[in-house]
C-alpha cells in the first residue's frame, strides 16, 4: 500500500502543483506586457487564463499533502524531522499562494479588465496599474512560492536522517 499511496502523491505533485508553478511565474511578465498594450486583448486572454490555470490546480493541490500523509503514515516516518519541515513549508507555501499570490494576481487581471463587449479589445486600468511595483511584488511572491515547494521537493528526496535507506 505505501508504494500505491507514494505513487499517488508523486503524481499528485507533479500534476497539481506543477502547473501552478508555471503558470503563476508566466503571470508578471504577461501582466507587464496586458498594462503596456490596454489595447492588446490576447494579452488580457492569456493572464485571465493563467490565472485560472493557478486557481484550479491550487484546488487540487490539496490532494499532494493528503496523499503525502497517508504515504507518511504508511511507512511510520510521521515523525521524523523532514516530514516535518516539509509539511511545515508546504503550509507556509500554501498560504503564500492563497494570501499572496492569487489575491494579487486578481488585482492585476481587474486592472487589464475588458471593458468593450463589442470585442474591440479596450481595456481600463486602475490604481494597480498605476503601481509599476505591483508585478514586481507579484514576481517576488511567485518566487518564494516556487522557491519553498523545490526546498519541499528536495527535502522528499535526500530525507535528511531518514533511515528508509534513500
Amino acid at each position: 500500500m505505501t508504494k500505491f499511496f507514494l505513487v499517488l502523491h508523486v503524481l499528485a505533485a507533479i500534476v497539481a502543483v506543477g502547473p501552478v508553478t508555471v503558470a503563476a511565474s508566466m503571470f508578471p511578465p504577461g501582466a507587464r506586457r496586458a498594462l503596456a498594450d490596454p489595447g492588446d486583448q490576447r494579452a488580457a486572454e492569456t493572464l485571465r487564463l493563467l490565472h485560472r490555470i493557478c486557481r484550479v490546480y491550487a484546488g487540487l493541490g490539496i490532494a499532494v499533502p493528503v496523499l503525502g500523509l497517508a504515504t507518511a503514515m504508511s511507512m511510520g516516518v510521521l515523525g521524523d524531522a523532514w516530514l516535518i519541515a516539509s509539511m511545515a513549508l508546504t503550509g507556509i507555501a500554501a498560504a503564500v499562494l492563497l494570501a499572496l499570490v492569487l489575491p494579487r494576481q486578481e488585482e492585476l487581471l481587474a486592472a487589464v479588465e475588458v471593458t468593450d463587449a463589442t470585442g474591440a479589445g479596450t481595456t481600463t486600468s486602475t490604481g494597480v496599474a498605476a503601481n509599476p511595483r505591483a508585478t514586481v511584488r507579484l514576481a517576488m511572491f511567485t518566487g518564494v512560492f516556487n522557491l519553498l515547494w523545490a526546498t519541499v521537493t528536495i527535502l522528499m528526496i535526500v530525507r535528511p536522517g531518514s533511515t528508509t535507506g534513500a
